[in-house]
């Protein structure tokens, strides 16, 4: 699903658009698999139609709340990278957001943990000038070329400012 156009400035580009890393949707796989073997075996082996039944609206309920609810969360929520901004969308029913401007972003770094780093995800932390400081952004698909984009992306728009008010070379 590409990023709605609505959102960005005239002259923004979406450079990356990402979701969080696959390993979010792993224990719900699991659990789907789970519940739908156990289902299916115990509404086969019981005989009263009532306790087929309820096996099914148990099985079903299951699934819903811990299969459907975070694969709709991870669908749900969105990191991305512009031309001019870092933003964070998050939220299925109810959402939130946090908008980063290139311009206000000190310093870009990441971290990912042994197991991490062999899932190729990690957690991106953009520092800000504003009052609301850090921007952590956790279960990012591969980190490490995030934050060199980001960073060159930073760069580029401070030069882009220092050629728009005429001090740069």
């Amino acid at each position: 699903m590409a990023f709605p156009e609505r959102l960005l400035a005239a002259d923004e580009e979406v450079v990356l658009h990402l979701h969080p890393h696959w390993k979010k949707l792993i224990l719900p796989v699991l659990v789907f698999l789970v519940v739908a073997g156990l289902g299916g075996f115990g509404a086969a082996t019981v005989t009263v139609p009532a306790v087929q039944i309820a096996i099914g609206v148990a099985a079903l309920a299951l699934i819903l709340w811990f299969t459907v609810r975070p694969a709709a969360t991870w669908a749900a929520t969105h990191f991305v990278v512009t031309t001019h901004r870092v933003l964070l969308r998050e939220g299925v029913l109810s959402r939130s957001g946090r908008d980063v401007p290139l311009a206000r972003i000190n310093d870009v770094s990441f971290e990912h943990t042994l197991f991490e780093r062999m899932l190729g995800c990690g957690t991106l932390v953009v520092e800000s000038a504003g009052e609301r400081g850090q921007l952590v952004l956790a279960d990012i698909p591969r980190v490490e070329s995030v934050q060199s984009t980001l960073y060159q992306l930073v760069e580029d728009d401070a030069d882009r400012r220092s050629v728009t008010r005429g001090d740069g070379t």
